[in-house]
């Protein structure tokens, strides 16, 4: 029991910085004149997700990530009896993590939120297909062998840092339900975002169909 109430602490923290420092960014980029870069920003998040799981991911798995856990759950690779309460530790890194920094930029207006740059379909079109490959990602280096384990953050990382380079003026590359939603309940503004809380869960869910094929075959 104290092991699992140990997971549920990890995953919140790593939320918690995750969010904090990649919706961060973004709000600093702007407040100074966009010093950081939209590649800049690409680079951090894909470091802060790479460090978080070689910091919290003997811990809980290092997910951050409701999208991840039910893809790991599709994969038979995380109980059911989990699901929930890593949900509810995801979402209260995830807000605690948007409440410090309206504190921090109160006059920030956007406060990190993802929006679509193109139409809302195509838009969601562009999560479907980032949570794949992000979810395919992670499947094949984090249950793969232990070599590829080894480097499971610095793919992951590379993978998300690379999806936000391309992705990000298009969808906001989300790919993370938390991610858009923490930022939208702390400013009170909720357009477009069923996009970021359907999608990633619908392309983790193609990625585990695949994953059990190329797992078979293999």
């Amino acid at each position: 029991m104290f092991k699992e109430y140990r997971s549920y602490l990890a995953e919140m923290l790593g939320t918690f910085i995750l969010i904090f420092c990649g919706t961060g960014v973004i709000i600093v980029d702007q407040e100074f004149n966009g010093i950081i870069t939209h590649p800049g920003i690409s680079i951090t998040v894909g470091i802060v997700v790479a460090t978080m799981i070689y910091g919290f991911g003997d811990i809980s798995g290092a997910h951050m990530n409701p999208a991840v856990t039910v893809g790991f759950y599709l994969a038979k690779e995380f109980p059911a009896k989990q699901i929930v309460p890593y949900f509810i530790s995801q979402a209260l890194g995830a807000v605690c993590a948007s409440a410090l920094l309206r504190y921090t930029f109160p006059s920030n207006i956007g406060l990190g939120m993802t929006h679509p740059g193109i139409g809302i379909y195509q838009a969601l079109i562009f999560e479907i297909i980032l949570a794949f490959i992000l979810m395919i990602v992670i499947l094949n280096v984090a249950k793969g062998s232990k070599e590829k384990g080894l480097f499971a953050g610095i793919a992951i990382g590379g993978v998300i840092a690379m999806e936000i380079m391309f992705a990000g003026p298009v969808s906001g590359a989300s790919m993370n339900p938390v991610r858009s939603l923490a930022p939208a309940l702390i400013k009170g503004q909720f357009q477009g975002l069923w996009i970021y809380l359907v999608g990633p869960f619908i392309g983790v869910s193609i990625a585990v169909f695949f994953w059990k094929i190329l797992k078979e075959k293999n």
